[in-house]
């Protein structure tokens, strides 16, 4: 449904996205994931056709979001990070107005009105004053309006920003609800976060984006083996902590020592290295020639969070070189 080459998005010298690549699909919920400022805004503002990219090519249903506008806007509902809201409607009113706007009438809009109304859980407010809504319950009306036309492709920019821990796990029950289809067809959903939870929450595939550019695309499983350097092991040893600490921290396949707790001559650590396989015998050489007696050596799973910060880390490092400095005008156009 969703299919993007080498798009890009350049404001002068600043280059907010960087010739990415992929691809989403009906059914799926694909997570984009970043640091904040990593260019994944840009990027949905591209796809819902709201700014013209630079250069490369998207299309939504086969439709390219710059050729084919309209026939694009038909076929997405569109979440933006700051909701498109009227603050001086009702939320009813509201979601009529855009219903309406959308080309529905009759039978159907009162029919999708009251279904985007509960899925959304906006009973209980939707006779108030959006000005008067809490940030949850804006977030929710937000998403009422990219659901009134029952569209098949679903743009969301920081999808549960601002919702309370309950609301966000009904939220996130209704996302995966609409992409499986719930007895219908399912939707393609594409959502930007910077919550780790979420991604991992949500995503049937995540593409993490760092510096404007792709750094791993993939099922949550495929992301964790493409981060080298984020497997790690437990040791707990009977020995001085400043001694470990620094033995540890001499092994060659060692990447990072974390202190964790010291209790009853005990002292834990979380030993990462870029491939635990291959340190475990320097590891058991290490414990047995200085004797210390060991209570607990497990290795960890990697984690996604782990994966995510590795893989960002080394983005960062690779992205350090000084870019040319921005005009006073360019700056301006950033902003804006």
């Amino acid at each position: 449904m969703i299919e993007v080459r080498d798009l890009s998005m350049h404001y002068g010298t600043v280059r907010a996205v960087d010739s990415i690549s992929f691809t989403a699909v009906e059914g799926r919920v694909m997570g984009l994931l970043g640091p904040n400022g990593a260019g994944k805004s840009t990027t949905m503002n591209m796809l819902a056709g709201h700014i013209v990219p630079t250069s490369g090519v998207a299309t939504i249903g086969g439709h390219d979001v710059v050729e084919d506008p309209v026939e694009v806007r038909k076929l997405i509902g569109y979440l933006p990070e700051r909701e498109p809201l009227y603050p001086d409607m009702e939320v009813a009113e509201f979601v009529k107005f855009v219903g309406s706007a959308r080309g529905l009438s009759g039978a159907k809009l009162k029919e999708r009105m009251e279904w985007s109304i509960e899925a959304c859980s906006l009973k209980p407010v939707y006779r108030k004053l959006i000005s008067d809504l809490s940030r949850g319950y804006r977030q929710r009306t937000g998403l009422a309006q990219a659901l009134i036309h029952d569209p098949p492709v679903l743009i969301l920019d920081e999808l549960t920003s601002g919702l309370d821990p309950l609301q966000t796990l009904e939220i996130r029950k209704l996302v995966k609800g609409l992409a499986r289809g719930n007895g219908g067809p399912g939707k393609c959903i594409i959502f930007s976060t910077h919550v780790m939870q979420e991604a991992q929450a949500v995503s049937d595939r995540i593409v993490i984006i760092n510096h404007g550019r792709i750094v791993a695309n993939g099922e949550p499983e495929e992301i964790k083996s493409q981060a080298a350097g984020s497997t790690s092991a437990l040791v707990t040893v009977k020995a001085g902590r400043e001694t470990v600490e620094t033995q540890l921290g001499s092994l060659a396949g060692a990447r990072e020592v974390e202190f964790l707790r010291e209790e009853g001559g005990l002292v834990s650590f979380v030993l990462k290295s870029a491939d635990y396989e291959s340190l475990w015998e320097e590891l058991s050489e290490l414990i047995k020639s200085n004797g210390w007696p060991v209570k607990e050596l497990t290795p960890s799973a990697v984690s996604l969070e782990d994966a995510f910060l590795a893989l960002t880390r080394r983005s960062s490092a690779e992205n350090e070189a000084p870019e040319p400095a921005a005009s006073g005008q360019e700056m301006k156009e950033v902003q804006e």
